[in-house]
């Protein structure tokens, strides 16, 4: 049978099985120690440090972008590695706002401990959306895989009533719940990151079709446009971006309405065009030494990705 009749792609044939076999010690362990890996690992992944970030951020900023910095990593099982996240965020909040970069961060509830419990995540925010509040700065809670959605969620409604203008969150269009969850983040005010969904969910909480996430993202961004809070349209779909710009203007939306989201090192002719039509263009900015999971899922969005790692690991 044809993919094409199945509604599958490529990239949705190779995601679970690079993400499978990216769970592999020995695989994680040739990209971190092999040299011939490294340019795409830098590709897009803006250094390991943060000065490395706050440089390469600069850069963006001088072609007419704002930026999103995100501190790498995800699951930390205590406390102390939780609350050490927390104070690397601040420390990006008040390096941001030093280098006269607009301070935007994106943060995982993991990283703050919410495997171990939601009350040591919610601290670590209530530390950190004061010192937003202060700087002008703007706390993206980033949405992990489907287990966590939920909690999320609730933590950042809980948030969003003593923070309305410092704390918004992502929602991610492959879940058939995305549609409630728009509504309700639309009726609270709550800015929204719309992505079309990067972790390997299973066909009982998601779309698996290419097709039928289009339709969605297409739905829940026409819904954001018209009703959200200054939502970012987060995708490098080219079709995509087209149908939210005609929208846009045949609902008579001006281009400071909403914003355009794109990853580091993902489409950088695509950032500068948008950013050159006026439309405002933010990127997504990572770093940190525990690049490897995110690094996996970018190379599992791409089958040609994939297909180089193969060949350099096969080597």
């Amino acid at each position: 049978m044809h993919l094409k009749s199945k509604g599958l792609t490529m990239q949705a044939i190779f995601r679970p099985i690079v993400l499978q076999v990216a769970e592999n010690p020995s695989v994680e362990r040739f990209f971190h120690v092999n040299r011939s890996t490294r340019a795409l690992v830098d590709r897009f992944v803006a250094g390991e440090t943060l000065d490395e970030a706050i440089a390469r951020s600069r850069g963006i900023a001088r072609q007419g972008m704002t930026v999103t910095l995100d501190l790498l990593g995800e699951n930390v099982d205590d406390e102390a590695a939780a609350r050490a996240a927390v104070d690397g965020y601040e420390t990006i909040i008040r390096s941001m706002a030093a280098a006269g970069l607009q301070p935007n961060i994106s943060v995982k509830l993991t990283m703050l401990g919410l495997d171990i419990g939601d009350d040591l995540a919610i601290a670590g925010l209530q530390r950190l959306l004061p010192i937003a509040r202060e700087l002008g700065a703007f706390v993206r809670i980033d949405m992990e895989g489907s287990a966590y959605t939920a909690r999320t969620l609730a933590i950042v409604e809980q948030l969003h009533e003593r923070f309305p203008d410092e704390v918004g969150t992502v929602i991610q269009s492959y879940l058939y719940r995305s549609d409630a969850d728009i509504s309700r983040a639309i009726e609270r005010g709550i800015r929204i990151r719309l992505v079309k969904g990067a972790y390997a969910d299973p066909a009982t909480v998601a779309y698996q079709k290419k097709c039928d996430i289009d339709s969605a993202y297409i739905r829940q961004m026409e819904r954001l446009l018209d009703g959200g809070r200054y939502p970012a349209i987060a995708t490098h779909d080219a079709a995509i971006i087209g149908a939210a710009k005609g929208y846009a203007q045949r609902m008579g939306l001006r281009r400071d309405r909403f914003e355009f989201q794109l990853l580091y090192g993902v489409r950088v002719d695509l950032q500068a065009s948008l950013a050159r039509d006026g439309y405002p263009m933010r990127v997504y900015v990572p770093y940190g030494t525990e690049w490897y999971p995110y690094f996996t899922r970018r190379i599992a969005e791409r089958p040609a990705n994939a297909l180089f790692v193969l060949r350099q690991f096969a080597g």
